[in-house]
Order: C-alpha cells, then sequence, then structure tokens
C-alpha cells in the first residue's frame, strides 16, 4: 500500500492552508484605535498565535478552539470547548467573544480569525432556549446526514452570536474576516455558521428545510423557526457596510498543492472536484466506480493516476452505537466497492487530524481491506450498517492519526490507482 506517498499529499493539502502562509497576503492596515481580535474553529489558536507574529502593532481578544487544539500565544486569550456537540466552556466562549467587541468605536479594528468547526464551539442560545437545547439541535442536526449549509442554516436561526450576529456587535468598528473555509462552494457565511458574515438566506429557507430534511429539533426550537423571532441580519444591513471578508485558505488551494507533489513524484493528478457532499457511502460508490474503470479500462483516465477530492460529506446515522467518522465511513464503504481490484490504494482525512469524534483522521485502504477485515472475523457490510469504520479500521491496523493540524479544509481524498 501506497501509504507513505498518500501521506505526502495529505501533509501538502495541510501545508497549503498553513496560517502563516495564509494570512500573509490579507493583513489589514493598522487603524486608528485598538485591534481586536476575535475568532472561532479547530485552527483559531494556530491563526490566532501566527497573526500576532506578523501583526505590528498592539492587540487583544479572544478565540475559541477545541479540547485539546490550543497553542502558545503572548497577548490572545485561548479558550477550548467542546466539538461536535457543544458544551458550558463554549457558552463561556461565546460571552468573552461578545464582550471583545463590546463599546467599540467607528476607529477601532475587529480581526474575526474563522475556520471550521465554530459552530459547536460557539453555542449562543437565543431567548426561550438553553443549552440543552442547543446540544439537542446539534445532535439532531448531525444525527440528520444534512448538508453543512443546511445545519448552518438552522444554527443561525437559533442564536445570538451566529449569522453576521457577532460583527452586529461590534458596530460602529470595522470588521475584517478572515477565513479558512471547510464548506464546500466555500461561501464564508457558511464557515463556522459565519459569526461575522451575514447569511443571505433566512427564515422562509429554514422552514424549507425543516421540511425537505428528517431534522427532529426540540419543540422549543421548532418554534422559534416557525415564528418571525430572532431573525437573522441581512447582509444588506447598514452594520456591515464598512466590513471586508477574504477567504485566505480552502479545499481548492489545498487539492492543488497535493496535485502538484504527485506530479512532481511522476504520479498524474486529476481533481475530480473541491467541492462533494453526500452521503460519504455513497460518494464512495461513485468514486470507486470511477476507480475501477480507470483500473480495469484506463478511462476516463489513463493509469497511473492520483484521484483528488474534497468537499464534506455526511453520515446519517444508525443509532446503534458505532464509531467513526464521515472519512472513515466513505472509505469503509469504499473498500466494499474495489475489493480485489487490484492497484488500487486511498486514504481519506479530515485536514483538520480529527475525523468526528475519535483520535484519527481518517484511514487507509487498498483492494486487499475487505478481505482482511473478514480474515479478522469482521464483517464489512455489517460494519458498515452500523457505522462502525473505526472499529473496522483499527481491527485491521489501517487507521491514519496524524493528530490536530491547526488548519481545516475540510475532506482530503486521494485514489492512487497504478
Amino acid at each position: 500500500m501506497d501509504k507513505a506517498f498518500l501521506t505526502r499529499l495529505f501533509d501538502a493539502a495541510v501545508a497549503a492552508a498553513d496560517p502563516k502562509r495564509a494570512l500573509v497576503p490579507h493583513l489589514p492596515e493598522r487603524p486608528k484605535g485598538r485591534t481586536i481580535v476575535i475568532g472561532a474553529g479547530k485552527g483559531a489558536a494556530q491563526l490566532a498565535a501566527a497573526f500576532e507574529d506578523l501583526w505590528d502593532g498592539p492587540l487583544e481578544g479572544v478565540v475559541v478552539t477545541r479540547y485539546g487544539y490550543a497553542c502558545a500565544t503572548r497577548s490572545l486569550r485561548v479558550m477550548e470547548a467542546a466539538h461536535p456537540v457543544p458544551d458550558a466552556a463554549g457558552m463561556a466562549a461565546s460571552a468573552a467573544l461578545r464582550a471583545a467587541v463590546d463599546g467599540l468605536t467607528q476607529d477601532d479594528l475587529v480581526v474575526a480569525l474563522v475556520c471550521g468547526g465554530g459552530s459547536a464551539l460557539l453555542p449562543a442560545p437565543c431567548d426561550g432556549l438553553t443549552l440543552k437545547d442547543e446540544i439537542a439541535v446539534n445532535q439532531a442536526l448531525l444525527a440528520s446526514g444534512a448538508p453543512i449549509g443546511v445545519m448552518n442554516l438552522i444554527r443561525n436561526q437559533l442564536s445570538t452570536i451566529k449569522g453576521g450576529r457577532l460583527a452586529a456587535l461590534a458596530h460602529p468598528a470595522r470588521v475584517v474576516s478572515l477565513v479558512v473555509s471547510d464548506v464546500p462552494g466555500d461561501d464564508p457565511a457558511q464557515v463556522a455558521s459565519g459569526p461575522t458574515v451575514p447569511d443571505a438566506r433566512g427564515r422562509h429557507e429554514a422552514r424549507a428545510a425543516l421540511e425537505a430534511w428528517p431534522i427532529d429539533l426540540p419543540q422549543a426550537a421548532a418554534q422559534i423557526i416557525a415564528s418571525d423571532a430572532n431573525l437573522p441580519p441581512s447582509p444588506g444591513d447598514p452594520a456591515f457596510a464598512r466590513n471586508t471578508v477574504a477567504v485566505i485558505a480552502s479545499a481548492a488551494q489545498s487539492l492543488e498543492a497535493a496535485a502538484e507533489v504527485a506530479r512532481r513524484e511522476g504520479m498524474p493528478a486529476v481533481i475530480l472536484s473541491d467541492a462533494i457532499e453526500g452521503e460519504a457511502r455513497d460518494v464512495a460508490k461513485v468514486h470507486a466506480a470511477i476507480a475501477r474503470e480507470v483500473a480495469t479500462k484506463d478511462r476516463p483516465f489513463a493509469r497511473p493516476v492520483v484521484l483528488l477530492s474534497g468537499g464534506e460529506t455526511t453520515v446519517t446515522l444508525a443509532g446503534s452505537g458505532g464509531r467513526g467518522g464521515r472519512n472513515s465511513e466513505f472509505l469503509l464503504s469504499l473498500a466494499r466497492e474495489v475489493d480485489d481490484v487490484g492497484g488500487i490504494t486511498a486514504l481519506a482525512a479530515d485536514t483538520d487530524g480529527i475525523d468526528g469524534s475519535e483520535d484519527n483522521a481518517g484511514a487507509f485502504v487498498d483492494a486487499g481491506s475487505a478481505a482482511r477485515l473478514r480474515a479478522a472475523g469482521l464483517d464489512p457490510a455489517a460494519m458498515l450498517a452500523r457505522n462502525d469504520a473505526y472499529s473496522a479500521f483499527a481491527a485491521i491496523d489501517d487507521l491514519f492519526a496524524p493528530g490536530p493540524t491547526g488548519t481545516n479544509v475540510n475532506d482530503f481524498r486521494a485514489i492512487v490507482i497504478k
């Protein structure tokens, strides 16, 4: 199996989203007044540390990241909270971010460092909801199989900080949002549910989403969306007139970097898409069909080749207590589809270093993975049915666990066909 080669491609993708490298071209001008840094996401601490190193002048502020993802900073406060299910520490972090932008003037500058994972890290339920309700909302969204855009649209309706509300609280200060995108299409309003970037979609679209997807919201949350309470601000609100937004790193850039490394090593590379969504197991079937076509018929691409893709798949939970995230589930499905098709190896991993709530980013697969599972007494189909991909790959020692990377541009998938 080409584990070393696949790992180098993953490393190149992560390096392309390195915080300092990404920030350098987007530093704003120093303001007359104060510089306040706020941020949220799995890579927020690394972004904050890099911004401190690059900024020529005094600054203050606070960012929140996932437990275990913090790093040393000098003047910026780093808080930690739970992901993917919110907790009380996230409530405290949300309050700290709101306090950081309170009482500012038009001479002040707010720099928002936003990356994936911020939605769960910033629980701030609106009137009529509790933290328990927000946890229930998050669990319902994660179990529904809805795409990330739908999940964030629902979150925006029920928060006092998401959907551009944090930027509105900072008015009249200017807000510069520097966003590391982990969402298909790179809409900055979708990253971390857009605390500083308002969503053009509104309550009507949220109601339609609840009809289209099996999202079992708590009654209090459903009633808010059914009403006109807690409406998020619109992009045309005057409070946002002086603000700017830049996507400073994305899956597209990271996939290009991985493709370049592959080509330098003599392996042609094809990027299928940087914005793939859908059920992880079904997306795997499509990838496997393309890989089999290449392996057996040299079409639509000639061998050798590495197929690269990104985006964010979803997993509809069976509720049976299985372990594993969307990348591991993708790979278990892929393993079944390429069983005994020679010359195929693959890696799928989350670029933040953690796939779901386990300690792995993803796993490796080849044409013999399904056979090795059966030899270990495990049924690949049964394990996939109960969403237990982590246990499957742990049993055959094919988990990929690089640890937290300090950035997040979502899923990375590479399939090599020799």
